[in-house]
């Protein structure tokens, strides 16, 4: 852009104006926009650096969130330490001050952040091919001891051991199940098993020692080579982050992360058995699809034949849809099959 380009226009507005014989308004003093630019980050820091403008959250992070740092003040061992941690004393807060603050201070607290984690998030994919990159949804309820549980794990693990960025809502249930896989990734079947066995000692994320099994399992079973990124919110914030998750890109609103997992899941998304946040997630993902958003239609496999078919029957009405012509693109896949869910989706990735 040519320099003093905004400002010529300006003065060209205010000369058409004149022209019109409308009436004229004194200019005010245009600064140049370099300037304007430096100044204004500079004034938005001050004020934000001001005592009165703390947060108990960093507003400006310039990087994603780990469990090591979202769960700072937990103490191995006493799972009462778990109200202590940084990220239950920002849900309080977030409580306390309202999910929907009308303080603008908070307001713009909150917006600032959730940029932040954009551009981290942002920075951190720029490391993997944008088919690498693929989602699993389901439902948070999904227990510890379910064997469709097991087998988000397994399809999870196999698909990181062949390469795959494995993305989830970052929470407990099919998310977690997610981010387990990953996180086992490398390793046998037996180990995989056993860490499953110590997880069933708390099926659900409303069991005390949910947190406290899950950092058993990582103390026992380091992971240094594989990464997985979970997206969860503090609007859900009673369902606590997976800490399987290697990188975690947490937010305040929940339509920018929801948003923000089906746009960077490019390779295709899994439907692991969910209630109306999946529901929601499907038909949002089939308008992309339809409409190539992104220039091609990812795979959308769903995975458990009878229970998107009879139980929730979603996958019957998007064939009807695709039948009658108002679905186009979707590439849709039922299956029982951890095996073809799998092949699925690397087949997709080598076809780019």
């Amino acid at each position: 852009m040519a320099d003093n380009y905004l400002e010529n226009q300006y003065e060209n507005y205010w000369a058409r104006k004149a022209a019109m014989g409308k009436k004229t308004i004194k200019k005010k003093n245009i600064i140049k926009v370099q300037r304007l630019q430096s100044e204004a980050i500079e004034a938005l820091k001050d004020i934000i650096e001001q005592p009165s403008f703390q947060m108990p959250f960093d507003i400006f992070r310039e990087h994603l969130y780990s469990a090591e740092s979202l769960y700072k003040g937990y103490q191995l061992g006493k799972p009462g330490s778990f109200k202590n941690c940084y990220d239950q004393q920002v849900y309080q807060h977030y409580l306390d001050l309202g999910k929907t603050s009308t303080d603008i201070k908070e307001t713009l607290a909150r917006t600032l952040h959730d940029h932040s984690m954009t551009n981290a998030m942002n920075d951190f994919l720029a490391h993997f091919d944008e088919r690498q990159v693929v989602g699993i949804m389901g439902g948070h309820g999904l227990l510890r001891t379910d064997e469709a549980y097991r087998q988000v794990v397994m399809v999870s693990k196999t698909l990181t051991e062949n390469g795959c960025l494995m993305v989830s809502g970052g929470g407990p249930g099919a998310m977690e199940a997610t981010h387990l896989g990953a996180w086992m990734a490398g390793r046998t079947e037996a180990e995989t098993d056993d860490a499953l066995t110590i997880l069933k000692e708390a099926p659900s994320f409303k069991d005390r020692l949910w947190l406290e099994t899950a950092l058993q399992v990582m103390q026992k079973y380091p992971q240094e080579q594989y990464t997985s990124l979970g997206v969860p919110t503090w609007l859900y914030g009673h369902e606590p982050a997976t800490p399987f998750a290697t990188h975690i890109a947490k937010y305040f609103d929940n339509s920018i992360r929801e948003d923000s997992i089906l746009t960077i899941a490019k390779g295709g998304i899994i439907y692991s058995p969910g209630s109306a946040g999946t529901m929601q997630e499907i038909f949002q993902e089939a308008v992309q699809n339809h409409y190539l958003s992104f220039g091609y239609a990812s795979p959308m496999i769903f995975m458990n034949k009878q229970y998107w078919t009879e139980e929730m029957p979603v996958y019957r009405l998007m064939e009807h849809l695709i039948e009658k012509g108002k679905y186009k693109n979707l590439l849709t896949t039922l299956t029982d099959s951890t095996e073809e869910i799998v092949s699925t989706i690397l087949n997709f990735r080598n076809q780019g």
